[in-house]
């Protein structure tokens, strides 16, 4: 009988210290009923009663925020750009796009492989960059 006693003991010692140490840690915007102060002086003048009083009535739950979807909140659609910034935006590149395809000096898809070039009509490599002119 001895044994269960102290066990018992040390298990409320701990719930004792554990309760002291949440009612301590919280920020005093968790503390339902009455402030911090009163709330580790309950704990610490009756101990284990004290404990439970803190987790079943003095300790408030963290408020879970509600989830908005991106379309449903004003101030993400607020961000966003208006339809014609997009329209401007595309007009852009669409010119950027035309003055690329104008400037024609791309190379041929052979060159861009790293492939030789074609030999002549007359059947020899033409001269260019990396031949060395002799024949």
């Amino acid at each position: 009988m001895t044994r269960v006693l102290i066990v018992l003991g040390i298990a409320a010692v701990v719930f004792w210290v554990f309760s002291l140490v949440d009612v301590a840690l919280q920020p005093p915007s968790r503390h339902r009923g009455v402030s911090k102060g009163a709330w580790i002086a309950i704990v610490i003048l009756i101990p284990v009663l004290g404990g439970v009083l803190w987790f079943a009535l003095g300790r408030a739950r963290p408020q879970a925020g509600r989830v908005v979807a991106p379309d449903d909140d004003p101030q993400f659609l607020g961000t966003l750009r208006g339809a014609s910034d997009q329209d401007e935006r595309i007009r852009l590149l669409e010119e950027e796009l035309a003055r690329l395809d104008a400037e024609g000096d791309d190379p041929t898809p052979e060159q861009k492989r790293g492939e030789k070039p074609a030999p002549d009509q007359d059947g020899s490599a033409p001269d260019g960059p990396g031949s060395d002119g002799a024949r």
